[in-house]
């Protein structure tokens, strides 16, 4: 028995004695200190080195092609409509679903624009030139077309579509132009659909995994700022304000759940800061997570609030149970966003940003666990927080 396994039983049986073991151990796995093999784990608000950036890229890449397992979530019309996932989504077959084949395509395009001399960024070129083809995604505009797959995707994978679109407008390259004028045709179908769905969703939808309608505002008001959609901009600033801005007394007591990759909580407050001016928010967020603001005997913001804590995933190996893995990411990035929309002198930026980074550290441990239930998706979340604490600016 080695050293190990040795304290891990004498550990089990204590916990036993004690009646605290849990009723599922967690699973033994590698948990390297840093990202993949480069050696150091990435800071938040600092640059990636490139070979940091290139072994994010090679997690997308190794699941880009990767057609199975894989998890369609299709209305089926008759046996015509039993296909392949890629003879139905030529572009976006891998990564186990079609959302999680999106971002994986959005991963490469970011690292390609920010880190363009990574060591993976011909294969990425070359993959995002395979995948983004103008018939591809023409196909993938075509699916949508059917009354049974309009809602497809809806808002989740939506959302990560037009960051997609977001993240490609302003990229100053040929190839990325090419690619950016291929997805053309599927954008502007999923901007069709937000505007046609969101008068008609009544209430949001508050949840910790993929419907939060919080999380999807978020990102197609980044992408209708972007592009200049103002129709659409419009739209998701008045929904926005119909949905949360009367919310008061929000409660963060009973997060997570066991299976969120979200908090519904933190994800609302990060898409009003995007939505209400920098002291209509602090006033708003105030009033609506009150629990943020209460102090220790010290004076200094409480650390006691759940939200505030980094979570553990206890199997790496449960494609569901390792959602938590991208609730410590999400939370971290939401906080990101939140911290820098208060002023310099808010003691509670202070404790956000600290706990962005607590939360970001925890995440890491899980991005390269070697289970593709966490890899095929979990890389994009470490990047997208890694880039929301570059581009947050203190006011």
């Amino acid at each position: 028995m080695t050293p190990d396994r040795r304290q891990f039983c004498l550990s089990a049986a204590m916990a036993l004695a004690a009646g605290t073991f849990p009723l599922r151990a967690a699973q033994p796995f590698p948990r390297p200190a840093s990202l993949g093999t480069s050696g150091s784990v990435p800071e938040l608000g600092k640059r990636l080195s490139d070979e940091q950036a290139a072994e994010i890229a090679q997690l997308a890449l190794s699941g880009i092609d990767r057609e199975y397992p894989n998890k369609p979530n299709q209305v089926l019309r008759g046996p015509e409509d039993v296909l392949s996932p890629k003879q139905m989504h030529p572009a976006f077959y891998g990564c186990f679903d079609w959302h999680s084949s999106v971002h994986g395509h959005w991963v490469l395009a970011h690292l390609l624009r920010h880190y363009p001399t990574h060591s993976l960024a011909d294969p990425s070129r070359q993959k995002l030139s395979a995948s983004l083809s103008a018939s591809n995604l023409l196909a993938e505009t075509r699916y949508f077309d059917s009354k049974e797959n309009r809602s497809f995707e809806r808002m989740y994978g939506w959302a990560w579509l037009l960051q997609l679109a977001t993240e490609l407008h302003p990229f100053a390259d040929p190839e990325a132009q090419r690619w950016r004028g291929a997805l053309r045709p599927l954008e502007e179908k999923i901007v069709a659909l937000t505007i046609d769905y969101l008068p008609r969703l009544s209430f949001p939808i508050r949840t910790g995994v993929h419907p939060d309608t919080a999380f999807a505002l978020g990102l197609t008001l980044d992408y209708a700022k972007t592009v200049g959609n103002e129709a659409l901009l419009s739209l998701v600033l008045q929904r926005a304000r119909d949905y949360y801005l009367r919310d008061q007394s929000a409660t963060a007591a009973f997060e997570p759940s066991g299976e969120d990759f979200f908090s519904p909580t933190l994800n609302e407050a990060d898409l009003m800061r995007r939505v209400l001016s920098p002291d209509e928010f602090t006033a708003w967020l105030a009033a609506y997570l009150p629990e943020l603001f209460q102090n220790d005997s010290d004076g200094n913001p409480s650390s006691n609030s759940k939200l505030l804590q980094p979570v553990e995933v206890s199997d790496v190996t449960d494609g569901k149970l390792v959602h938590l893995a991208g609730l410590d990411f999400s939370r971290a990035w939401c906080m990101l966003g939140i911290a820098h929309s208060l002023s310099n002198s808010d003691p509670l930026r202070t404790r956000l940003l600290q706990s962005a980074r607590e939360h970001a550290r925890v995440g890491f441990q899980y991005v390269f666990s070697g289970h593709y239930e966490g890899e095929h998706w979990l890389g994009t979340f470490a990047l997208f927080t890694l880039a929301a604490s570059l581009q947050a600016t203190p006011k």
